[in-house]
């Protein structure tokens, strides 16, 4: 696999062709939470998902907000994966907030996702707006790759 010349363009294409992201949190004991959600984004900086706010990763931003982000396709034959991983500050979306961040999260969903509307999730609702702002990107560049391989896998910065 030969990554294309353009790394930013490559981890633009990974964002865009995959639904689902890994989100990891950390427990109040320090130890990773990892979870798999469905995921809208703008401008490849701001990540939108919806969760339960008594879900453990929820509970786990909202004491500790940093979190970790990759992105793959989990489907990739051996030695022909990519992947992003993003650096970000997470929170739940306040109510002020949802009609406009409703229109961003939901302005382009996958073929059976749903469009939430803001009172769908506001208040005491089971599913709440969730969002993440990308702090840093750096792309998964294999070892053997001819143009960016050093001998192994490494991870290059990049701005999306």
């Amino acid at each position: 696999m030969s990554l294309p010349d353009d790394l930013d363009e490559m981890a633009r294409s990974i964002i865009d062709g995959n639904r689902y992201l890994t989100l990891g949190t950390a427990e109040s004991d320090h130890r990773p939470r990892v979870s798999p959600v469905y995921f809208t984004h703008v401008g490849y900086r701001t990540f939108y998902w919806l969760s339960s706010p008594t879900a453990h990763h929820s509970i786990n931003i909202t004491v500790r907000p940093a979190v970790a982000i990759v992105i793959f396709d989990s489907t990739a034959e051996v030695g022909h994966g990519s992947a992003v991983y993003i650096a970000a500050e997470a929170s739940i979306v306040n109510d002020d907030e949802l009609p406009r961040c409703c229109a961003e999260a939901f302005a382009n969903v996958g073929p059976g996702a749903k469009r939430f509307q803001p009172h769908e999730l506001s208040g005491d609702a089971a599913l709440r707006l969730y969002r993440a702002h990308a702090t840093s990107h750096e792309i998964h560049v294999p070892g053997r790759d001819p143009v960016y391989g050093s001998g192994i896998d490494t991870r290059r910065e990049v701005s999306p």
